[in-house]
């Protein structure tokens, strides 16, 4: 077990994954284990190891090798928990309370209707708890708790099925009580391929006042407030995690300490249906790789900055889906930018930057692989800086309102790669800028487009380069791609067929309504972004 913390900035190792492309796997190779991969870079452009993911968090993959001879087995019980190993020094059982105080491994089976798992090791031990089997309540307060270790593991044996179940009201509210079901002051590690539901009935799901690794096993969590909860950071290597929270889904919150705040998803599948933010970080989120489905949320994705290099991204919001902003003094959260002029008919000639916007903060957006599909009632994509596509596909269903927008970017938005598709209301649009190596198209049509009806852009020979399909009624639609070239003239059609019922695919024009003709790279800005939602 490390018990040091590399002077590399966490920030910069969770924002590298898009900038430098290298990755690392760590393998457990016990019979009951798992295997998680972790990808990393950072912004410094260094090379990145196959131990970066462990030098700059505590976890270790040798942690989940140990000897099983040495398991201490406790049979919980109502009245009547059992120690039925001979070392069991580091075990005390007080009625439905049992007390683990020494470093080791500690198999629990069994039930405990309203008792607690409490772990009160010195701060250099390492904790590995093996759910086999077990269920736990507590009438007063969460059934699990970590005081004090210097990493608790919580493995879920293979083929077992756990449950966590907290009080709707706890007895001990002070500001350094536990609030979760399962709650943690050290850092935290959840692996295994056996199952775990999570009922926090109180407020927090899963809660680590330091770092969160989640390496693998099926998690379920339902809860009043937050669902899974890190401090320092929270990474996803691998596992299945479906989150129903009032509050925010999956977050780290660290808002003291530089460098910290972060959240990897590497792999694995994650589903989260929020009362708030879907997937948040006061400091980077980064998305290299896994699924990550936030199916309702009132905004998607939070944090000052935003990487996606990988994976398949979706998210469904009532306000913005992909938000880069955060507590700078240079954020411009408030405030719409300055009107430009209004966009009629298919897009004529403009500048082809950025007009009228509001000052950009020191915030980002960076999509340089993976999948990103937005259906939003606010913007889209939004940054209260700058953002940069530079490659994957990127496809925004946006507002129908006026006052947001399917692209919402106060500094520039530089496209050099990928594939973009940004349909929503026509009153907030905003284009590639001037610093753009990859040409587009913007299309702004003399009245609404329904949903379901596929967009066709023909190039000069008359082929198909792409069909649009939408989701919603839009007015708009910014189309880059590699297959666009700047000067050229595109023919635009609604209606015919499509392949697919939504987002980008392949169609015909055949039976399709000719729109009009646009230029590649030539764009009328309707009116400056807007502030976007500013940190919750």
């Amino acid at each position: 077990m490390r018990s040091f913390r590399t002077s590399l900035s966490v920030a910069a190792v969770a924002l590298a994954i898009s900038l430098a492309g290298c990755s690392t796997a760590a393998t457990n190779s016990t019979s009951t284990g798992t295997t998680g991969t972790s990808t990393t870079t950072t912004t410094t452009q260094q090379a990145v190891t196959a131990a970066t993911i462990e030098e700059d968090t505590h976890y270790d993959s040798d942690d989940l090798n140990w000897d099983t001879a040495a398991e201490v087995a406790i049979s919980l019980a109502d009245g009547g928990s059992k120690v039925t190993s001979s070392s069991s020094t580091g075990v005390a059982v007080d009625g439905n309370t049992i007390t683990i105080s020494a470093a080791g491994t500690y198999r629990l089976s069994g039930s405990l209707t309203d008792g607690r798992i409490e772990v009160a090791a010195s701060d250099s031990d390492t904790v590995r708890i093996i759910l086999d089997g077990v269920e736990l309540g507590n009438s007063g307060g969460s059934p699990f708790v970590v005081q004090s270790a210097d990493e608790a593991i919580v493995y879920l044996e293979e083929s077992s099925t756990n449950a966590l179940t907290d009080a709707a009201t706890y007895t001990d509210q002070g500001d350094d009580a536990p609030n979760a079901a399962l709650y943690s002051m050290a850092d935290l590690t959840i692996a295994g391929t056996g199952s775990l539901s999570v009922n926090g009935k109180f407020n927090d799901g899963i809660v680590s006042k330091d770092g969160l690794v989640m390496a693998a096993g099926k998690v379920t969590v339902d809860a009043v407030d937050d669902g899974i909860r890190g401090k320092d950071y929270t990474v996803l290597l691998d596992g299945a995690y479906q989150v129903t929270a009032g509050g925010d889904g999956v977050k780290a919150d660290n808002e003291m300490d530089e460098g910290r705040g972060w959240l990897l998803v590497s792999g694995g599948s994650l589903t989260v249906n929020a009362g708030d933010d879907g997937v948040k970080a006061f400091n980077t989120l980064t998305v290299s790789g896994g699924t990550v489905t936030v199916a309702e949320s009132e905004e998607g994705l939070e944090a000052q900055h935003i990487a996606i290099s990988g994976g398949d991204v979706t998210v469904t919001s009532h306000d913005d889906g992909v938000n880069a902003s955060g507590s700078s003094s240079t954020s411009a959260d408030a405030g719409a930018g300055d009107a430009g002029a209004a966009a009629g008919g298919m897009g004529g000639p403009g500048g082809g930057g950025i007009g009228g916007e509001s000052a950009a903060g020191d915030y980002t957006v960076d999509v340089s692989g993976g999948t990103l599909t937005i259906n939003s009632d606010g913007d889209g994509l939004d940054s209260n800086g700058s953002a940069t596509i530079s490659g994957g596909t990127v496809v925004v269903n946006g507002p129908t309102n006026d006052g947001n927008g399917a692209l919402d970017v106060n500094g520039e938005l530089v496209v050099t790669g990928g594939t973009v598709a940004a349909a929503g209301s026509a009153g907030m649009a905003v284009t590639p800028g001037t610093s753009s190596t990859q040409s587009g198209v913007q299309l702004t049509f003399n009245s609404s487009v329904a949903a379901g009806t596929p967009v066709h852009i023909v190039d000069p020979s008359g082929a198909v380069i792409a069909t649009f399909v939408t989701t919603k009624s839009i007015a708009s639609l910014v189309l880059s791609s590699a297959a666009i070239t700047a000067g050229e003239s595109y023919t635009v059609y609604t209606g015919g067929t499509a392949d697919t019922k939504a987002g980008l695919t392949t169609g015909s024009i055949e039976g399709a309504e000719e729109q009009g003709t646009v230029t590649a790279g030539q764009y009328t800005q309707a009116q400056g972004p807007g502030g976007g939602g500013g940190r919750r």
